[in-house]
């Protein structure tokens, strides 16, 4: 008879995970470890906080955000910028932008700019690893001329 009641104790008694799942504490536990882990993934751009720009725009579309209130970050040289440069831009060398990041504002959609689109392509990059909501214009100032928008300037013929 001793050894029926071990067989019904071990019958009616839990044991291993799903005894551990019947825990209230456990219970939260693992709430809580999915709400971090839900969490975790809306920190890395899953949720829903800011929309992220394109990769790249064109002129036209980098125009419209301009308009809309676009921070306009200029990447090129001093001497490309004195040739011409939208009057809405902001200067910060390529070469620069890394350690003038504090200039940039956090709280604006950034639209980077260089003469023909490539060194925007690499300022757009260095924005978006420190957090800023940055796209890049493609075929640069040049388009943005070439498109009739407001410059200040001349560019080289």
């Amino acid at each position: 008879m001793t050894g029926r009641k071990s067989k019904k104790r071990n019958i009616n008694t839990r044991s291993g995970f799903s005894a551990l799942l019947r825990r209230p504490a456990m219970q939260l536990a693992m709430v809580a470890f999915v709400a971090f882990i839900i969490y975790l993934i809306a920190l890395a751009g899953g949720g829903a906080k800011t929309a992220s720009l394109s990769a790249e725009v064109n002129a036209e579309a980098g125009y419209q955000m301009v308009q809309e209130g676009a921070f306009m970050l200029d990447v090129r040289t001093q001497e490309e910028w004195d040739e011409y440069h939208s009057p809405n831009a902001t200067l910060i060398p390529l070469d620069q932008l890394q350690t003038r990041l504090s200039e940039v504002p956090k709280d604006k959609e950034i639209l980077v700019v260089c003469r023909s689109g490539n060194r925007s392509q690499q300022g757009r990059d260095i924005l978006l690893a420190a957090g800023y909501n940055a796209t890049s214009m493609t075929g640069g100032m040049k388009d943005w001329y070439a498109k009739g928008y407001l410059i200040e300037g001349a560019p080289l013929q």
